[in-house]
């Protein structure tokens, strides 16, 4: 087992109800699991300001660190989280 630190920022610490989260994970998990397991875990409200429901992909609304780098630098949605490491969410502003 693994813990990492989950960081919500802006209006997600208000949507979560929460600014951070500890999880522990089974070893290998990627990100793009643990995203998808915290999402499956929400109240409705919370799982749309953090998912694009059509897309049903976080990424167009929010950007993901992993230690202080953006996961589309890294594997993605795939990379593998490590004991220790911290995810920050932040959300993404849309606007036209």
């Amino acid at each position: 087992m693994i813990e990492v630190k989950v960081r919500f920022i802006g209006i997600l610490h208000k949507a979560m109800g929460m600014d951070v989260m500890l999880m522990k994970l089974k070893e290998s998990t990627s990100i793009g699991e643990t995203l998808k397991g915290l999402m499956n875990s929400l109240a409705p409200e919370a799982r749309r300001a953090l998912i694009d429901l059509e897309l049903d992909d976080p990424r167009p609304n929010v950007l993901i660190l992993i230690n202080g780098r953006e996961v589309s630098a890294l594997d993605g949605l795939m990379t593998k989280l490590n004991d220790g490491d911290e995810i920050v969410i932040i959300p993404v502003t849309h606007g036209g």
